[in-house]
């Protein structure tokens, strides 16, 4: 099959772009012939070393440029023949749907973030992919027929973006936990900054480790900083390999305010990290119902920390939210994805 992905760019730590990139990927390493057209970034020798063909395609927003674009995308579809055209981003998709409609070619959208108000822009293509039941539910909500919208829920198990050699655990230490995410008021950080001022009281060797990037930075550091156990807390930026921190935390913690399927918590399963997340949009589905991990109210430090503190105090209940957590990433693999994408590839024809 031939594939055409159209992405803003393809920058790092962006979940969007991860999600894409993996899928890109392991749809090459299957056997089908992928390109990406995009503004370029971060990960394009990682689809050069993985067979996809990359084309510079600038997607600014600004009214030359979109045209430009529009007519780079119709001359490469109509060239190339592709079987589908998938979207990952609001103005990639808008800039690709006429393209598709001049060339009659089948245009496929996946909504990441169903939660920003132009999300719904993703409604224009032939098939509308959901990352989880969450974001289909919202979808529906907002008016996008549900007979156009397949759920296919995010996993990253095998994904092309690491290193293939086993990653040495970054030593935290007995009591770490383990936050991994974009540094912005949606992912709840503060939240976790308040539960573990709670959690360190009663497990006084607990340390709080902070891995990522974004425009609260400065504002999380500081408020961190003013806590009674500051020097428990340490930031180490944003990480292209997580896993390093993964495999050595004994827990994941994901306090998010609104998530639609976050991929860390693929990577904390594989690791085989315990889990405590928000009880919120596709975190549940992602966590197998919570079987896999321990689901708790979003904003409320109180009921994070006493999560925190049972698997800390109770070596059993952690060893088995360990085992737990472990056993789900089978659910989260890059394989299931694209078998589960090819299929609604598949009803466009």
């Amino acid at each position: 099959m031939r594939v055409l992905h159209v992405l803003n760019h393809t920058g790092r730590l962006n979940g969007n772009v991860h999600a894409a990139v993996d899928l890109a990927c392991a749809q090459s390493k299957m056997g089908n012939d992928v390109t990406v057209a995009s503004g370029g970034g971060h990960f394009d020798r990682e689809f050069a070393a993985n067979g996809v063909q990359t084309i510079l395609v600038s997607m600014r927003r600004r009214p030359l440029d979109m045209i430009a674009a529009v007519q780079a995308l119709s001359k490469l579809i109509k060239q190339r023949r592709f079987h589908v055209v998938h979207a990952h981003m609001e103005t990639s998709a808008v800039l690709a749907w006429p393209a598709c409609a001049l060339t009659r070619t089948p245009l496929v959208t996946t909504v990441h973030n169903e939660f920003e108000r132009s999300a719904i822009l993703m409604g224009i293509g032939r098939r509308v992919i959901a990352v989880s039941a969450a974001v289909a539910e919202s979808m529906e909500r907002r008016g996008l027929p549900a007979s156009r919208i397949r759920t296919v829920l995010n996993g990253t198990i095998g994904t092309a973006r690491h290193p293939q050699e086993p990653s040495q655990p970054q030593p935290l230490g007995d009591g770490s936990i383990l936050f991994v995410g974009g540094l912005h008021p949606r992912k709840g950080l503060p939240t976790l900054l308040h539960a573990f001022s709670i959690v360190k009281t009663a497990v006084p060797c607990a340390t709080l480790h902070v891995v990522g990037e974004g425009p609260h930075e400065a504002f999380y550091q500081a408020l961190a900083a003013k806590s009674d156990h500051a020097g428990s807390i340490i930031f180490y930026g944003g990480q292209d390999d997580p896993r390093p921190w993964f495999l050595g935390a004994d827990i994941f913690s994901m306090p998010s305010l609104s998530e639609p399927a976050g991929l860390v918590l693929s990577e904390a399963s594989e690791a085989g990290c315990a889990i405590v997340a928000s009880n919120v949009g596709g975190i549940p589905e992602m966590l197998d119902g919570g079987r896999a991990g321990v689901l708790v109210p979003p904003q409320q430090p109180e009921a994070l920390a006493a999560a925190l503190i049972k698997l800390l105090t109770d070596p059993a209940a952690l060893a088995r939210g360990k085992q737990l957590a472990l056993a789900n990433a089978s659910r989260l693999s890059l394989e299931r994805v694209v078998r589960q994408t090819n299929e609604v590839y598949q009803e466009c024809f």
